[in-house]
């Protein structure tokens, strides 16, 4: 779309010579005379930028400047004031009253069209951070649930935010880990600086070392210039480890000493480099099984257990279950541009029978493809494909449950791993793409799915 540009100015032949200049570089234009009429056409126009004369009759420039935020916000305009070189006080006047910037007369056209350009794209580039940010707001703007269960933990969660100790997520898969350990940041005194999140069983002993604390320029081949890594960029932030009990023994060894001093070395590095970073982890995993049984460092176990939240599976709050299909509805449908899409009673029934070993996360997908299908207005049953192995009866446990509870989740994990991998033709990156993982992820757990099976065949 053309940027329209507000050129306000008095001097008629000044109003000429912007107006085809502007047109010439593919502007559109719209002209105000003084500063009364230039408060009515950003009202009427919504014009991109404003170049503003700041010595007019009946509204100087300043005197529309300081008009303006209860006509259009500040920093929804931006706006570039024109002076004469005896007025660089009044332009500087300006700058701190909300201008972008000033040009001094008579105007240069290449830096004049240098200016506009820089401060359209400044613009633009913040309201995509908006975008963004209302965005991931919105994904995880709250959490969905009155249950007794998710409510202990919640307000668990929120006490535990006041404070910087360390808090260890625990809990299946799918049961929201990450939206809690996003929320407990933003309940937090650190709200206001970064989140960084990183999966560590996403990536190889070597990349997730280098992801964790960067490295120095020459540290190995390709190593061209320093890179900082997360737990820096998170300085005066939070970090979210996920994953946490897939971390390699030497890598836990090099977190504890992160969590002890608050400090480390970059890969190949010699300086101390200090920072002051929250730890947020999560697991799926039984840390304390796997301290006894030697591939979870205790004293790392306990530096992250300081506080711990269990989260409950979506089969332990059944009466949430409502709540979030809508929720999800909403938002996909909404995605779709399909605002009116509801759930027939049998598709709720079907859903409430159902026993989502996947949790929240395959609730979110088994919505996000109902929505991608089906062609009415109205979900049904049939669209929702609920596998029948996950069912369940009124007043029935569950049907599919006839082995220990890991080997059962491993049962559970490799059917929907073959169910991805056939509807994909067995392209793991499509298949990836469909369950919402990273591809390397997948390729790890289907690669671990493989090592059960030849240990259970020997």
């Amino acid at each position: 779309m053309k940027a329209k540009i507000l050129i306000v100015d008095d001097d008629p032949d000044i109003v000429t010579m912007l107006e085809d200049r502007l047109q010439a570089s593919d502007y559109g234009t719209v002209i105000a005379h003084d500063g009364v009429e230039a408060l009515e056409l950003v009202e009427q126009e919504a014009p991109h930028l404003m170049l503003l004369d700041l010595d007019m009759p009946r509204l100087t420039g300043l005197d529309v400047l300081k008009r303006l935020p209860k006509v259009r916000p500040a920093e929804d305009l931006p706006v570039v004031v024109m002076t004469a070189h005896a007025s660089i006080d009044a332009a500087v006047e300006a700058m701190k009253t909300g201008a972008y910037d000033f040009l001094t007369k008579p105007l240069d056209k290449d830096h004049l069209l240098f200016v506009i350009s820089k401060a359209l794209e400044r613009d633009s580039l913040k309201r995509q951070v908006a975008c963004l940010k209302s965005e991931v707001d919105s994904r995880y703007a709250s959490i969905v649930g009155t249950s007794a269960k998710i409510r202990a933990v919640m307000e668990c969660a929120q006490r535990a935010a006041k404070s910087d100790a360390s808090v260890l997520l625990l809990g299946e898969s799918g049961t929201g880990k990450e939206l809690f350990a996003r929320s407990i940041h933003q309940w937090s005194p650190r709200q206001a600086m970064p989140l960084v999140v990183i999966n560590c069983v996403a990536l190889t002993e070597t990349l997730l070392e280098n992801e964790l604390f960067g490295h120095e320029r020459g540290a190995f081949t390709g190593a061209d210039r320093l890179q900082k890594g997360k737990l820096e960029m998170a300085d005066g932030g939070t970090i979210f480890l996920d994953e946490i009990g897939d971390m390699s023994l030497p890598l836990q060894a090099k977190l504890l000493r992160v969590l002890q001093d608050r400090e480390f070395h970059r890969v190949g590095g010699t300086r101390l480099v200090s920072i002051n970073v929250r730890i947020i982890a999560a697991t799926n995993k039984d840390l304390r099984q796997a301290v006894k049984t030697g591939e979870f460092r205790e004293d790392l176990f306990f530096r992250l257990n300081v506080i711990s939240l269990t989260l409950p599976p979506l089969r332990e709050r059944p009466e949430d279950l409502p709540a979030l299909a809508k929720f999800f509805l909403s938002r996909h449908a909404k995605e779709a541009k399909r605002p009116g899409m509801l759930f027939s009673p049998a598709a709720m029934e079907a859903m409430a029978r159902y026993s989502w070993p996947g949790n929240i996360r395959e609730l979110d997908n088994v919505v996000a493809r109902a929505v991608v299908l089906n062609q009415s207005d109205t979900i049904e049953p049939d669209m929702l494909s609920l596998d029948a192995m996950g069912r369940t009866s009124p007043g029935e446990g569950l049907t599919y449950v006839s082995l220990p509870y890991h080997e059962s989740m491993d049962a559970h994990s490799r059917y929907i791993i073959e169910q991805a991998l056939k509807a994909a033709a067995g392209n793991q990156t499509k298949a990836a793409d469909h369950l919402k993982l990273q591809r390397t992820y997948l390729a790890r757990l289907i690669k671990q799915q493989k090592m059960k099976e030849d240990q259970q065949s020997r």
